[in-house]
């Protein structure tokens, strides 16, 4: 059921938005010369997919994990869109693709050890990454593994339907800060 729900709502919502998404990509274009950011991550079972999102920071910043990266590698385009959450609308073409869901674990880098190792032991990449998801409307980021391994499997354990939605509204009405960048 859930499968069904992502693949309409991404479709849908790709159809519908991408005027926004032609419009970032050229705004993108003047503000940091390549608008889409695309980056190996985590995903079911453990297998490497490639997540795309509207690039928020400067092509030079290092690729690690938001909440080790410089506040100052944020560009003022990447501040609005990280501030609307609109980065994340090219992943709905993950979601297409059966790489990701709507609602799941956010995916982690190869390099984030520790939160592979506590997700792992919780059985956390037994379900397809997400988008957003419980720790991301409590504005619980990756700089706090155990923490999130712990919400993801609480998540996974109790998601219906109602809550799927639930995450959805909640993030897109503005709950949760993203992922925290220092």
């Amino acid at each position: 059921m859930i499968r069904t729900l992502d693949i309409l709502a991404a479709f849908f919502g790709l159809m519908f938005l991408w005027p926004v998404l032609v419009i970032v990509t050229l705004v993108g274009f003047f503000d940091t010369g390549a608008p889409i950011f695309v980056q190996e991550r985590v995903g079911r079972n453990k297998k490497p997919f490639k997540l795309i999102k509207f690039r928020t920071m400067t092509v030079e910043t290092e690729s690690v994990a938001s909440h080790l990266a410089s506040s100052a590698s944020i560009t003022k385009l990447g501040a609005f869109l990280r501030k609307t959450k609109i980065d994340e609308l090219p992943q709905l073409i993950n979601v297409l693709k059966g790489e990701m869901s709507l609602v799941g674990p956010r995916p982690n880098l190869f390099n984030q050890e520790e939160l592979i190792s506590e997700r792992q032991a919780l059985g956390v990449y037994d379900v397809l990454p997400g988008i957003t998801g419980l720790a991301q409307v409590q504005n619980i980021d990756m700089s706090t593994p155990s923490l999130l391994a712990k919400t993801d499997k609480e998540m996974i354990d109790t998601l219906t339907v109602q809550r799927y939605f639930q995450y959805i509204i909640m993030t897109v009405t503005g709950s949760g800060s993203g992922d925290a960048v220092k």
